[in-house]
């Protein structure tokens, strides 16, 4: 099967997809726009340039005023990222009040309005009015100050030690260790984690790329009647694997090139990365990873020059191709489903 025509194809296919400008800019982008965007979100969170302006609502004037003495000492108030508001009203009266702000949520003149009920003492529920409800950070913000405030509350006429209030009060902490032959068991962070999503994408983003590659060098080829005089010296089958296998050469180099940048972080001490997203690759998973990423790029390559040998044009071989785009896009919302 591997004669000389088709390793001659092969490195035609080869020198073709290498130097084409196509290859080039998506092999340098792609990790530039990868860790760009990345860089921009922790830029964003850090900086946490948004500013909030919350009203508080209790019941009661007491917890009104726990509420404004722990919450004022947390440092997004203090940076003036949080602006907070105190009121103390019955339910009644904050029906009233809450349809009178109703237009300034809405224009988001206000964030939200957190209104505390006595209930809250013994169930924990609280209710919250916004545009946006459901502000992670936000959240993130709010949530352990006023738990705080009401676990002391709730405990100030039990006989409990500061001790014991501050247990009650402690979140869990847990520390996960992973159990491996090589390492027995070690710490593990989010890193695992991290590099799972990445390879997915780029495993997405690969076969689109090559796949589409494939399929309009075939369409082009039989437009332009190269294929007429390739085939003189060539059989379609030794053209067809030529291609696959070039295209399929092509893309583990690419791949290759995006993995350099995790395997530096990984293995080497020039990064020196938090230990909660440390990252730990060892040789054998990268070639096993390789290895497989190969063998699946051929078997799509294949799909996608089948489709470029059915349809004469790219508009016709787009609406030919959503068969194989579903064989692509399945697995990948399979895989994030499957990465817990």
């Amino acid at each position: 099967m591997l004669n000389n025509r088709v390793i001659a194809v092969f490195k035609r296919e080869v020198k073709e997809r290498v130097i084409s400008k196509g290859f080039i800019i998506m092999t340098v982008l792609l990790p530039l726009f990868m860790f760009g965007l990345i860089g921009i979100q922790v830029l964003l969170m850090k900086e946490g340039s948004t500013k909030f302006n919350v009203t508080i609502i209790s019941e009661e004037l007491d917890l009104t005023n726990k509420f404004q003495n722990e919450l004022l000492s947390v440092d997004e108030v203090k940076e003036g990222n949080l602006i907070l508001q105190f009121n103390t009203m019955s339910k009644e009266d904050f029906k009233a009040y809450l349809n009178s702000k109703k237009q300034e949520l809405l224009d988001e003149k206000i964030t939200g309005i957190v209104y505390v009920p006595n209930t809250a003492l013994k169930d924990k529920k609280l209710e919250y009015y916004s545009k946006t409800p459901q502000n992670r950070r936000l959240s993130e913000m709010l949530n352990r100050p006023i738990n705080k405030v009401l676990i002391d509350t709730y405990f100030s006429n039990r006989a409990l030690s500061m001790e014991e209030l501050n247990f009650a009060r402690q979140g869990l902490d847990v520390t996960g260790f992973k159990v491996s032959k090589e390492e027995g068991f070690a710490e593990a962070g989010y890193g695992s984690l991290i590099l799972t999503y990445v390879f997915t994408f780029l495993l997405y983003i690969s076969l689109l790329m090559m796949g589409q590659m494939i399929m309009q060098s075939v369409i082009e080829e039989k437009s332009s009647r190269i294929v007429e005089v390739i085939l003189s010296s060539v059989s379609s089958k030794e053209l067809m694997i030529g291609k696959i296998l070039g295209s399929g050469a092509t893309g583990l180099l690419q791949m290759a090139i995006w993995l350099t940048p995790i395997i530096m972080v990984a293995s080497t001490t020039w990064f020196m990365l938090p230990p909660e997203v440390s990252i730990s690759l060892s040789t054998i998973q990268i070639v096993y990873f390789l290895l497989n990423f190969f063998i699946g790029l051929v078997i799509f390559l294949g799909l996608f020059a089948t489709v470029g040998a059915i349809f004469d044009n790219p508009q016709d071989a787009q609406s030919g191709l959503w068969p194989v785009m579903l064989l692509i896009i399945i697995p990948f919302f399979i895989a994030f489903s499957m990465i817990e």
